[in-house]
């Protein structure tokens, strides 16, 4: 168990014991635990005693030592068993926290949304101390609201859903094959449904198994070709659906299920060229009435004499001109570092070393660690003292690996007023530094700009982070020019970052294609708090490849010495 993984642990304990209407000061302190935990910059399995720190008392440092040694709380399973799962569902709701859903659970029986929504058209709920009319019919209103389900899902949520289903298809009795297709293997960022396609021998055996999937609310559909269910999410339904063909048909049905339209229409016109026609069953010559299969989708598109153009890549007709200019993809395989990271200095869940070790086993020749800045407290951001002992550990550590250079580094927030995080004899020390925007969004656009011209024009300044501030399906980011913003980095000689985390993919698609015209370098980043953040750079490539970028656009894929030269010196 991470350390974040134990303040959530802790913060859960609370929760329970407030629904529970336990005696304040208990709840708060595991609170204040949590609190200290999340202060200190050692892992979990570093800390020898943990009743030793400031703010842990003897039960949460029983707690803390059970989840050292086993992983688990016993006080968090037993508190657990005694509560209704789903009343942890209300927390999503306004206003709601656990003082308040614990009253309206011991006082009404409300276990959950439909509960609660019984007892609010029911006025029950305005009778209660603490909430009132006004309370009642914004919770009615909420309920209802999500009752229909968002028409689309962020693509975050379906990649999610996707994983899932493939965790449960490898084991699958009958299936040969299978692969994503439609608008998720074209990483859209908003998608209405996932669709899969499955090679089977056997589709009998694999239609009952797929009507067994977890989660679902409902079958839709269930034929010999083709089988659409729903899915329970958090927040609404999701429709799925199974294409089942043979392994011959394999390649061409994904090719045709995956799209886009405009794509597909392309390829059919190509092919009545030739004198044959393009279906999901094959390609079939017109005057012979011969079919042909092919073995993956590379040997289909070689068919057409064209290089294998990556799904992500298939929205419209501007891809079959630049793929016939033969230019190269970048792969998450070509990545030689990830410049965006965080540790338990800050907000993060493993230590420096583990982030490195992690590095190395992806193969990266270089990293920088780049724990949050001062300002932003919810993210515990390093003092400037704080930040030196950090870097002279991270300098230490680089002196003792030959296969990995370490870099120190920051990621800096570029303050409300314009002013950055830390003056410029603490920057001019470091060896990578990322501005980027936390507060202040609501700013109007000539005060993002002004923020953002001034990290820019700041001679220590590498990398602009998340440039729009989104995240998708939920918060649409700040108001800024981002073409402006391009032009500034092609100026200033700033690179600007493909976020890879899916909740944003920030820059999105258009501006990484005017950036890559401009020659402003492309940096894609997982924005990792933890080891296993680290792998979401796979969506970053994914999304580059969307945009047709090749390695010469995306500096990750860069030798360390161009990285040090083009970067790393510039202005120096």
């Amino acid at each position: 168990m991470d350390k974040k993984q134990a303040i959530h642990v802790l913060e859960l304990i609370a929760l329970y014991l407030e629904i529970k209407g336990e005696n304040p000061f208990k709840i708060a302190a595991y609170r204040k635990a949590a609190q200290a935990l999340e202060r200190e910059v050692r892992a979990l399995w570093e800390i020898e005693d943990v009743s030793t720190l400031n703010g842990i008392g003897k039960a949460t440092a029983e707690v803390l030592t059970e989840l050292q040694e086993t992983g688990t709380s016993s006080l968090l399973t037993s508190l657990a068993e005694t509560l209704p799962e789903s009343l942890l569902t209300l927390l999503r709701l306004p206003g709601l926290g656990g003082k308040k859903i614990g009253k309206l659970y011991r006082e009404l029986g409300v276990i959950d949304e439909k509960t609660l929504l019984s007892a609010c058209e029911q006025g029950k709920v305005r009778l209660l101390a603490g909430f009132g009319a006004k309370s009642e019919e914004k919770i009615i209103t909420v309920l209802k609201e999500q009752q229909k389900g968002p028409d689309r899902f962020p693509i975050e949520v379906a990649l999610s859903v996707a994983a899932t289903i493939e965790v449960q298809l490898e084991r699958m009795p009958g299936v040969a094959r299978f692969s994503r297709a439609g608008s998720l293997r074209r990483m859209q960022e908003m998608v209405k449904d996932i669709d899969f396609v499955i090679a089977t021998d056997d589709p009998h055996t694999v239609r009952t198994h797929l009507l067994q999937l977890s989660n679902l609310v409902d079958v839709i559909a269930q034929g010999e070709t083709k089988v659409s269910v729903s899915l329970q999410l958090e927040r609404g339904v999701i429709s799925v659906d199974f294409r089942l063909v043979t392994v011959a048909e394999f390649a061409t049905a994904l090719h045709h299920f995956t799209g886009s339209k405009t794509h597909n229409i392309y390829m059919r016109q190509l092919a009545k060229k030739q004198g044959e026609k393009i279906s999901e069953y094959g390609v079939t010559n017109v005057a012979t009435n011969e079919t042909m299969t092919f073995q993956d989708e590379q040997a289909f598109f070689s068919h057409f004499n064209l290089p294998y153009m990556p799904p992500e890549a298939r929205e419209d007709e501007s891809a079959f001109s630049r793929y016939a200019e033969c230019q190269t993809d970048v792969w998450a395989s070509d990545a030689k570092a990830d410049l965006h990271m965080h540790t338990v200095w800050s907000d993060g869940a493993n230590t420096i070393e583990e982030m490195v070790e992690a590095a190395r086993s992806k193969g990266y020749t270089h990293i920088a660690i780049t724990d949050h800045s001062r300002s932003l407290k919810v993210a515990h951001g390093l003092s400037t003292k704080q930040l030196q002992e950090q870097h002279e550990k991270v300098r230490r550590l680089d002196e003792q690996y030959t296969d990995i250079h370490i870099l120190t580094g920051v990621e800096m927030d570029i303050l409300p007023n314009g002013t950055l995080d830390y003056p410029d004899e603490v920057l001019k020390e470091i060896d990578f530094v990322i501005a980027s925007i936390h507060s202040g969004f609501s700013q109007s656009r000539s005060d993002i700009m002004y923020r953002m011209r001034q990290a820019m024009e700041n001679p220590y300044v590498h990398l602009i982070a998340h440039p729009m501030g989104r995240l998708i399906g939920r918060r649409p980011g700040y108001d800024i020019d981002v073409g402006t913003l391009i032009d500034w980095a092609e100026e200033t000689g700033k690179v600007l970052e493909l976020n890879a985390n899916p909740r944003r993919l920030d820059l999105e698609v258009k501006w990484l294609k005017q950036a890559a015209l401009q020659g402003v370098p492309i940096a894609i980043n997982s924005d990792a708090h933890r080891v296993s953040g680290l792998d979401v750079v796979d969506y970053g490539y994914a999304y580059a490849r969307k945009a047709m970028l090749t390695p010469d656009n995306v500096l990750n894929t860069w030798s360390f010495e161009k990285f040090r030269q083009e970067i790393l010196l510039r202005g120096k």
